[in-house]
Parts: C-alpha cells; structure tokens; sequence
C-alpha cells in the first residue's frame, strides 16, 4: 500500500540534504540579522576632537575698508564641455591689489543674475590658489572659476563679482 502523503514515483531526501538546507537557512537568517543590527545600530558617540569645523573668520573693519583697494578686471566668460561631456561656463579674470598691504587670502563672490535682475546662481570661491599665496601691492594675478551647472534662467550678461572675504597679511 502507498503512503498517502508520499507521490508514487517520488524519492525521499536523505537526512544529510534537510540538514545542508536548514544550516543554509539558518545562514542566511543570520545574515540577514546582522545586516539590520548594523542597519539600525545607533551611531558611535563622537569621540572628542575629532569634529573640526571650517568656520571662516569674519572680515575686521580694516579689511572691509582694504577691500575697495581690489579691482577685478579684464573680465572674460566662455563656456567648454568637460571630460563628462558637460558644460562648463569659465570665468577669466585678474585681480588687482591697488593698496598698499598684502593681501594672504581672498574669496570673491559671483553673481549670475536673470532677466529680471534676481540673483540665479551665487558661489564664493578663493582666488589665490591652494595653498594661498599672497598678493603683494600693486600686483596682479589672473584667476579662473569654472561653474558646472549655471542655470538656464541666467540672462547671459557678466555676473557681479565681489569681494566676500579677504585677510590681510601679519606685519613682521
């Protein structure tokens, strides 16, 4: 007599093939169970000193004052495509210390603006290179920025391009 459970035709697994299949089971819950325990583990507590903030110091009266010493000429935009095939809008310059301190670090800001004369797109950057050199007085050195994603809305005029940071040499 056929058992009723069993189809004919229908071997039984042997033990060893229920044991492989619940250790791979018993495996992959494991794997699972840890993957959500580092899911959803809370953070380490921040161990002390190791955050470091880049706060930029606000500019001193003096070096508000200096900065109308600073001239940005010889303005000039193209555009170019990238290695990624984008494209990239370029800004040409020269920046001129006209006073008579030296200048260790400086940030312009560029503006680009729409038709309606509203601010589209504002990025400061830092013009003396990495790390900075100094601009001595009545020097003069050409800087470039690249801006990867100028809106479409920028009304295609020359953008405004401040001073937004600048630090003053230490007199020795």
């Amino acid at each position: 007599m056929e058992e009723p459970l069993h189809t004919p035709g229908e071997q039984r697994k042997p033990a060893s093939h229920v044991r492989v299949t619940l250790l791979l089971a018993a495996i992959v819950v494991l794997v699972i169970a840890a993957s959500l325990w580092f899911l959803f583990k809370s953070p380490p507590a921040p161990q002390q000193g190791t955050l470091q903030l880049v706060v930029r110091p606000r500019m001193t009266d003096s070096e508000k004052d200096y900065a109308k010493n600073l001239r940005v000429e010889n303005i000039a935009m193209s555009r170019a495509e990238n290695f990624l095939h984008q494209e990239v809008t370029i800004l040409n310059a020269e920046v001129v210390n006209g006073g008579p301190q030296v200048i260790a670090a400086l940030e312009l800001s560029v503006e680009f603006t729409d038709e309606m004369n509203q601010v589209v797109l504002r990025e400061a950057r830092g013009v003396l290179g990495t790390p900075s050199a100094v601009l001595a007085p009545g020097e003069r050195r050409a800087f470039e920025i690249s801006f990867d994603h100028v809106p479409a809305s920028w009304n295609m005029q020359q953008p405004a391009v401040r001073v937004s940071r600048l630090q003053l040499a230490k007199a020795k």
